[in-house]
């Protein structure tokens, strides 16, 4: 294969990036050249401030170790879109710095895009919302592209989908909106075989296909798909619950809690408000169940699932007094 020197450094680069170390003999394989081209072209990197390290000897090899600036990185279409999806995340943090930042990394990245990935770049940033985000969702960003890509099209979009009960089953819906909170993505949508509005976890979600048939968008029943989710989880019932009786308003509550919660926090009384929190997980509720008992105001537990009490009377149990 014929190829400009300019081009193979592009690819020693990309080589020297995939792996921690690579020897001269494995370089030459993989670029079709001796390996004192190698040798060279490891040098000329070198002279651009790429740095570039060896050891010498039979065992030894090359490896790129970290210097004073960053240099370019060379990424594939996908590891493109999972970079996007990161900074379309942070900047929609509104954490001072952070957000800026990463508006500015994304206008970087956009410039630098070649044509064919452009659409999808525009999707993740028009389709995605952030409501929470303790952690990277781990998700394939080629299905977030797709599901991108639909909202932002209006097409209607079909998938296999695994339930919290662990059933599986096709679904065909009108994509509306990504939305990140909690540490997962979820895809806001119309179910037209359930002829109501959905939320689907994309992590439980396979093999997205549009069906190229564009939809007129429905009115999304709230005021924007983050406070649409907000509700529905509020509204859901899980396998875990509790109900707690708190000697604060409503408006009160939210405002000392540093965090939503999983459930509905219900006006009583000008003075009082009512508690109900559900998770699949017990000891997500349980941790919220302490949380508003720690509040400086008298809170009633009024009733739990069996394995919340049990966790709380362990807990009971280990504190002094």
């Amino acid at each position: 294969m014929n190829e400009t020197m300019p081009s193979r450094l592009l690819r020693l680069l990309s080589l020297l990036q995939t792996r921690r170390e690579w020897s001269g003999a494995e370089l030459a394989a993989r670029l079709g050249v001796t390996t004192r081209t190698v040798r060279r072209d490891i040098e000329r990197l070198r002279a651009l401030d790429y740095p570039v390290a060896s050891a010498p000897g039979t065992a030894g090899g090359y490896r790129l170790t970290s210097g004073r600036n960053l240099p370019p990185l060379l990424l594939d279409d996908d590891e493109v879109v999972a970079v996007a999806l990161g900074l379309v995340a942070a900047a929609g943090t509104g954490v001072t710095g952070v957000a800026d930042s990463a508006v500015r990394a994304l206008t970087k990245l956009e410039r630098g895009l070649p044509g064919r990935l452009r659409p999808r770049l525009a999707a993740l940033g028009t389709a995605s919302v952030v409501v929470t985000s303790t952690e990277a969702p781990g998700v394939d960003p080629a299905v977030l592209a797709v599901l991108a890509a639909c909202c932002h099209d209006r097409e209607i979009v079909s998938f296999d989908y695994r339930g919290r009960d662990g059933t599986a089953g096709a679904r065909r819906v009108e994509p509306h909106h990504l939305v990140t909170v909690r540490g997962h993505w979820y895809l806001v949508a119309y179910d037209l075989d359930r002829h109501d509005w959905r939320s689907f976890r994309v992590d439980r979600l396979t093999r997205p296909v549009s069906t190229r048939h564009r939809f007129t968008p429905r009115t999304l029943p709230a005021p924007d798909p983050a406070t649409y989710l907000t509700r529905s989880f509020a509204a859901a019932e899980y396998r875990h619950g509790a109900r707690l009786v708190v000697a604060l308003s409503a408006d009160e509550l939210r405002r000392r809690l540093f965090t939503t919660v999983p459930g509905e926090i219900s006006p009583t009384g000008p003075e009082t408000c009512a508690v109900r929190l559900s998770a699949e997980s017990a000891e997500l509720v349980t941790q919220y169940t302490v949380l508003l008992m720690a509040l400086d105001a008298e809170v009633t537990l009024v009733g739990a699932s069996p394995e919340v009490e049990r966790r709380l009377r362990g807990l009971r149990r280990t504190l002094p007094g």
